[in-house]
């Protein structure tokens, strides 16, 4: 008799299973194969995307500028539209960056009454210009000077008031008749020499907006309390009044004490 006849059913059974083990094994190991594969191609897939993102860190600025354009911005044109989109950002960056080339001390600042002094005698000053020319012109010419406030007589007298007060500010080294009889002089935080930008908004458009209503006079006081004496019109044009005699006395100080 053969082998196989001689077998017994479980014996059969356990062959038959052992011949069928490596079929199983060969197919599950398919499989795991396949699932595997799926896996790294999935990974691999997945990495592709982060190193795409990663080497695109523009992202955000192309959606931006690409809203408009269909064709993506080069890195030279996003650095170009930064800059020129930077002046949107606001203002504080500029303040910051500014520096005080004037910076002094708090008692060198001339105080409210000698300010108000000078400020008196700088109008007998224009009573006396105004007196000699613009008078002089309507009395020789018969006109009358009393009519309308915002009459040819009255223009001219306005015309002369706030010209005195720029053409000597500037070319006078911050100094009216008034303020150099009391040693004081208009100074600048942020400029080495007032420019003609900081005595046109000093001296002409915040000292006519100061005195066109009795009311508006009050944008003088915060001379009295403030740290650098500054008026409405100094706020506005980052400017003070120092004394003279002040600077003098330190600087011979330092001299003496070097």
């Amino acid at each position: 008799m053969s082998e196989k006849e001689t077998e017994t059913p479980i014996q059969q059974d356990m062959n038959q299973m052992a011949e069928n083990a490596p079929q199983e094994n060969l197919n599950s190991g398919t499989e795991m194969s396949k699932t595997q594969t799926k896996q790294e191609l999935t990974s691999s897939n997945t990495e592709n995307q982060q190193s795409a993102e990663a080497d695109h860190p523009d992202d955000f600025f192309q959606q931006v500028l690409g809203s408009f354009k269909r064709n993506e911005y080069s890195e030279e044109e996003i650095q170009l539209r930064q800059k020129e989109w930077q002046r949107y950002e606001g203002q504080e960056n500029e303040t910051e960056d500014r520096k005080r080339v004037n910076d002094f001390p708090d008692y060198f600042f001339a105080g409210f009454w000698i300010r108000l002094f000078a400020y008196l005698v700088d109008v007998l000053c224009i009573g006396a210009v105004t007196g000699i020319t613009l008078d002089t012109i309507y009395h020789l010419g018969g006109w009358s000077s009393s009519g309308h406030p915002f009459g040819l007589y009255q223009l001219l007298s306005l015309a002369i008031y706030l010209s005195y007060f720029v053409l000597l500010t500037k070319f006078n080294q911050g100094q009216t008749i008034g303020k150099m009889i009391f040693g004081i002089r208009v100074v600048s935080f942020t400029e080495a020499e007032l420019s003609w930008k900081t005595v046109l908004i000093r001296e002409l458009c915040m000292r006519y907006v100061l005195q066109f209503n009795l009311f508006f006079y009050l944008g003088y006081l915060p001379v009295i309390f403030t740290k650098e004496k500054q008026h409405a019109g100094d706020f506005f044009s980052e400017t003070s009044v120092v004394t003279i005699n002040l600077i003098k006395a330190f600087n011979k100080q330092v001299s003496a004490d070097s």
